[in-house]
């Protein structure tokens, strides 16, 4: 796959705030990226400059290898997918559609053969006559998307579309959309806070933190290899530990509880452990564990998975899946249990 959208050196400020530090960000041509993180961490500013509402003080963005310099929005080879979906409930769905195409002034026959075969590709074949105060939230999403992708746009941007819905028709609708994008293979830049969205939907994820880039990387390796403390923190569920020294291989915590960490180079000042790094009651064979033991202060049932949290000597409560297996089920608050965590999976960073 060839690039599609290249980011070299991008920056924006706004006063003496900057909101974008220097990204430098490559995609290549069918790719669905995601870019995570927080509320003001400059994402949808980023997404903004792409699209053309928003001038970048220093830096340049390019598609296919030409740079959109002084290029206003309306001519841009993108189009954006807003939280807002910005639908006109005046129109139908074939004439929401059809208004970008009539505004190019494309002749009927053109229009007709891209709102009808767009409409099918989403699934709302049939739907064209129907007011948009008739259609479902995930209907609606599709709409939306059904117009701007019948524009032919070389990249969709999508700006935290599927924040308003439910739950149950956020989590359909993410495989619809990850489905969707396969199938029609236009590339997507994706603005999220919700790590869930990123991680299931994206080939890869670009993690931002207060303007800047701390990690692009495939789901996979984002979620086992975080690069930075940010990240680890940021990405999946995790107990986080300050650091108050470290001796040989043994690395003390602020509140006083010490365990083993081999062959580690530097000083650490943080330290992540995820919950299902854990093993409960580790099998004495097993080799390359930190071995210790705590009591089960809650029990944290959900459904599909469980957690508990366990007190340790002179730390706080740290948080533990529970394997799905019966021989665990009986474990209940105040137990006494032996835990397991390999050397490997305690993740250690400087800052």
């Amino acid at each position: 796959m060839s690039d599609i959208l290249q980011i070299k050196n991008l920056s924006k400020h706004f006063g003496d705030f900057v909101a974008l530090d220097n990204i430098n960000l490559t995609v290549k041509e069918g790719e669905f990226v995601s870019v995570l993180g927080p509320s003001g961490c400059g994402k949808t500013t980023l997404l903004r400059v792409i699209a053309g509402f928003i001038e970048e003080t220093k830096g340049d963005v390019l598609i296919k290898d030409k740079s959109l310099k002084g290029i206003s929005p309306e001519n841009r080879p993108v189009n954006i997918v807003f939280q807002s979906l910005a639908l006109f409930p005046m129109m139908n769905v074939y004439e929401n559609v059809a208004f970008g195409l009539k505004r190019k002034k494309l002749d009927k026959d053109e229009i007709d053969k891209r709102v009808l075969g767009m409409l099918s590709r989403v699934g709302l074949e049939g739907f064209e006559k129907k007011k948009i105060n008739e259609l479902s939230g995930g209907q609606k999403q599709r709409v939306a998307i059904a117009r701007s992708l019948a524009m032919k746009p070389s990249i969709l941007l999508l700006d935290e579309p599927l924040s308003a819905l439910d739950r149950k028709l956020r989590e359909r609708m993410k495989i619809e959309l990850k489905e969707l994008q396969k199938e029609i293979g236009t590339t997507f830049i994706y603005i999220t806070h919700d790590q869930s969205e990123a991680l299931v939907m994206s080939n890869r994820v670009a993690v931002m933190n207060k303007g800047r880039l701390e990690q692009v990387d495939t789901p996979v390796n984002l979620y086992k290899h975080p690069g930075t403390s940010f990240v680890a923190g940021f990405v999946g569920e995790n107990n986080r530990f300050e650091v108050k020294e470290r001796s040989g291989n043994q690395i003390t915590t602020k509140s006083g509880w010490v365990l083993e960490k081999p062959d580690l180079e530097f000083e650490p000042k943080v330290m992540f452990i995820r919950p299902e790094a854990f093993i409960v009651e580790p099998a004495k064979e097993l080799n390359d564990l930190y071995r210790f033991e705590g009591f089960i202060t809650n029990i944290l049932f959900d459904g599909a998975n469980t957690k508990m949290s366990i007190s340790v000597a002179n730390e706080r409560e740290i948080l533990v899946s529970l394997p799905q297996n019966a021989k665990f089920q009986g474990l209940k608050e105040g137990d006494k249990v032996k835990l397991g965590v390999g050397y490997n999976n305690i993740k250690c960073y400087k800052e």
